[in-house]
Formats: C-alpha cells, structure tokens, sequence
C-alpha cells in the first residue's frame, strides 16, 4: 500500500507559476499510475492531470493543457505538477492519486490511494 504526500501549494497571483510535489512512500512507485485531481469549494473533485507507471503516456484535461506538465522521478518516488499562467479558476485544493491501471481521461473512482491535498490559491 502506498502513501502519498502532497507539497508545494500556496498563494500565487494570477500569471504566475507554481510546483506542487507528491512523495510517495510504502509502494514500489514504479508499479502505480498516477494523477493529480482538484477540487474547488462548491465543487466536485475534477481530473487535472495523468502519467503512465513510466512516465511515457500523460494526459490533461482541456482547462490545462498547455499551461501544465506532469512529470515524475520513479527513481525517487516523486510526482510533480507545473502549473504556469495559472488564473483564479485554478483555485482549488490539489490531491494526488495512485491507481493501478492507465485511464487517458480517469474519473476519481479509478485510483486507489489519494493523499490529504496542498491548497492553491491564486489571487487575480
């Protein structure tokens, strides 16, 4: 069973970047595909991102792609999110995701293990 640990959330304006990170840890992380969701207040946890067990495949979801790449190190069981030109609708909190199987656009119920979320807010 894997443990997952998110990182790197915070206050941003809008226009500016920032990193989210995802350690995980009690897993082989090499095994498991992973994602980043995201859920705003009011609203439902919605796929943000997505990367193969070896980081070949990736995906995004249409409100950002071009503005945010998906990468990961399975050498040290770390999963990160850049996320550039962000705007207020990125305003959420971000969780990442370990499943399984590869989904190009997974729905939340397709992975098993979440970590707790880092909050971003991005101020216009």
């Amino acid at each position: 069973q894997v443990q997952l640990a998110e990182s790197g959330g915070g206050l941003v304006q809008a226009g500016g970047s920032l990193t989210l990170s995802c350690a995980a840890s009690g897993g082989t992380f090499s095994n498991y595909y992973m994602g980043w969701f995201r859920q705003a207040p009011g609203k439902e946890r919605e796929f943000v991102a997505a990367i193969s067990n070896s980081g070949v495949r990736s995906s995004y979801a249409d409100s950002v792609k071009g503005r945010f790449t998906i990468s990961r190190d399975n050498a040290k069981s770390t999963l990160s999110l850049r996320m550039d030109s962000l705007t207020p609708e990125d305003t959420a909190v971000y969780y990442c995701a370990a499943g399984r199987r590869w989904y190009r656009t997974p729905t939340k119920d397709d992975y098993d293990y979440w970590g707790q979320g880092t909050r971003v807010t991005v101020s216009s």
